[in-house]
């Protein structure tokens, strides 16, 4: 591997690892204490605020990281597949992977439809009561899916910049 190849995926990696990190404690952050403490507001109550929070959350320093880090996580297993003989190149792939499917899919395919049929709902709606039921235990468990996953993935691309 040429100095500069190593560099770039050393930098690569470090930021990865730090995004990772990142969005695994703001994930947790969700999951321990900002949906329990929503879930203890009415339904309408919960209902407004996670829709604003929804609203909210959708700016350039959360994206950045988030999205980033799927980037970097990318070119990080790439790194790792055309590696494959260096020792770091299963664990990097492997908090590539953790990341990108764990935070990233799970964000595309489960949360944000559920986001989304919550941004429909009118707050003192009869139906708003009934999916805030739903949404709390549904979003909270695949919330701490994608904690878990972010925080194992941080976990593996420091092992691989170990080695």
């Amino acid at each position: 591997m040429t100095a500069v190849t190593s560099i770039v995926m050393t930098v690569a990696a470090v930021s990865a690892l730090l995004g990772a990190a990142v969005v695994g404690g703001i994930f947790f952050a969700f999951s321990n204490f900002v949906m329990q403490a929503l879930n203890r507001l009415s339904a309408a109550e919960s209902v407004a605020a996670m829709q604003s929070i929804n609203v909210v959350v959708l700016n350039r320093w959360f994206l950045g990281v988030f999205m980033g880090t799927a980037v970097l996580c990318l070119l990080l297993a790439g790194f790792a597949v055309t590696r494959w003989q260096e020792p770091a190149a299963p664990w990097l792939l492997g908090g590539a992977v953790a990341y990108f499917v764990g935070t990233w899919v799970v964000t595309i395919a489960g949360n944000v439809p559920l986001n989304e049929r919550l941004a429909k709902l009118g707050r003192d709606e009869p139906e708003a009561a009934v999916f805030w039921e739903h949404y709390f235990d549904r979003w909270t468990r695949l919330n701490s899916l994608r904690t878990l996953a972010a925080v194992f993935s941080a976990l593996l691309i420091t092992i691989g910049l170990l080695l």
